[in-house]
């Protein structure tokens, strides 16, 4: 299938889809050739479009990424949001499918599409508002689930947020995307057993 193939169809009567279909011709660019390749000219030829109709919609090609990249990391918080509030499991079991989940998601990310790592190594060059704000929700989701296990007597933690922050910070080798692409300078312990690590440290001081 060639990249033709992915890119959405604009017609004359999808107008309030237009904004949404530049973001799905950005991301099937990004995906296929990557982010530096990609040009407003690209994206616009691909839908029949000039580069000003483009910019009627996203005031620049840095509007465009940031969009791009809210929508893809956004689908994570939700998984995490979820995790963390899901009914039926304990906070230790949310604790590490919500690791794993962050792993796995950003992993597979890796394999499957790594020309979207150098539209995210931009991003964090750039400090782009989006990028603070999804470590913030994530953090949020990690805290919810340290609270809980705090107020049911399985975790111990003086800040949760605090708590939460720290344990965001010790998984961004397995979570990162830049981090998770590039192989590490010297060994690093498995997920699993960082998880571990993380609940030994979370487990309530024998008195």
């Amino acid at each position: 299938m060639s990249l033709d193939d992915t890119i959405p169809c604009l017609s004359e009567d999808s107008a309030p889809d237009t904004r949404s279909r530049i973001l799905a011709t950005a991301d099937a660019y990004f995906r296929e050739i990557g982010y530096q390749k990609t040009t407003v000219a690209d994206i616009a030829r691909a839908l029949k479009m000039s580069p000003a109709n483009v910019y009627r919609f996203f005031d620049s090609k840095k509007a465009i990424n940031e969009a791009v990249l809210e929508r893809l990391i956004g689908e994570v918080e939700a998984l995490i949001s979820e995790i963390a509030d899901r009914p039926g499991l304990d906070p230790t079991g949310r604790f590490v499918a919500a690791i794993e989940t962050l792993h796995r998601d950003c992993t597979r990310r890796c394999e499957a599409f790594p020309r979207l790592h150098e539209m995210i190594e931009a991003a964090m060059a750039e400090s782009w508002e989006v990028c603070r704000h999804h470590v913030a929700r994530i953090t949020a989701g990690i805290e919810r689930i340290i609270r809980d296990g705090v107020a049911r007597g399985v975790f111990e933690a003086a800040d949760p947020a605090e708590a939460a922050a720290c344990v965001h910070a010790a998984i961004a080798r397995y979570t990162h995307p830049v981090l998770v692409g590039k192989s590490p300078l010297q060994p690093a312990p498995s997920v699993e057993a960082m998880t571990a690590f993380l609940l030994r440290s979370l487990a309530p001081a024998r008195r």
